[in-house]
């Protein structure tokens, strides 16, 4: 039986920026990675095509989808879900909480991905985290729909945020994502609307390829590593060794 990790996305593009080398990695390695994007960002991201002529809201989502599994298809997606919720603000009620948690249920998986805690620039982005381990809680309990398959505890790690200085954000995993790393720059060029943030995360990549290396000396044997991803893990890791 295939593992599985559950990513939870505020907005369409999200994943691709934050953790799309570590989805094409695990994909890579057998794993099925299910993308969960809560709304398109059709109000709050979508800059570049608001300012096309004779432009609507249903425009824009069409869009947003359209890239985001453009973007799904380059990083090997197992099963990309749009909840449609809306954005700016992202609102999420009961009903949808519980949506989510069917879906955690179904996938059972190894690991989960969110964003940063705090962030003050967007909040969409730190209410899908507090929405993502209220759900991760929801559906540890038994007396949720009782009969049906319970989850374990799956490690949250967040994925870096934009301004990680403000959003109290430090990374404790550096994951090598080098030997994807064009499936990532692929997925990212698939987000149109959002050029102007290419290349700001291709150097965020490189930096933290810079960052693995230097911590991956007893680790990781000191390999090379041309670009990574930064995560910060929520709960206890257990081990039995050091």
């Amino acid at each position: 039986m295939a593992k599985t990790a559950l990513v939870i996305s505020a907005h369409s593009a999200d994943f691709v920026w934050r953790c799309g080398g570590a989805i094409a990695l695990h994909a890579q390695k057998g794993y099925q990675v299910t993308v969960v994007c809560l709304s398109f960002g059709e109000r709050g991201e979508s800059a570049k095509l608001w300012k096309l002529p004779d432009m609507t809201l249903d425009k824009v989502k069409a869009g947003r989808r359209k890239e985001a599994e453009n973007a799904a298809r380059a990083l090997d997606v197992h099963d990309l879900q749009f909840f449609d919720l809306g954005d700016y603000p992202l609102e999420v009620d009961r009903a949808a909480k519980d949506r989510l948690v069917d879906v955690i249920r179904a996938v059972q998986p190894e690991f989960m991905l969110s964003h940063s805690r705090w962030d003050p620039y967007n909040t969409d982005h730190m209410h899908a985290t507090q929405v993502a381990l209220e759900a991760r809680m929801i559906a540890q309990a038994w007396g949720h729909n009782p009969g049906g398959k319970v989850l374990g505890a799956p490690q949250l790690y967040l994925f870096e945020p934009h301004q990680t200085e403000q959003m109290e954000w430090k990374p404790d995993v550096f994951l090598d994502i080098s030997p994807v790393w064009e499936k990532k720059w692929a997925a990212i060029q698939c987000m149109e609307g959002q050029e102007h943030l290419w290349h700001y995360y291709k150097n965020v990549a490189e930096n933290r390829g810079n960052h693995f290396m230097r911590n991956s000396g007893g680790q990781s044997g000191g390999r090379r590593s041309s670009h990574a991803e930064g995560f910060q893990s929520i709960f206890p890791r257990t081990v039995d060794e050091l």
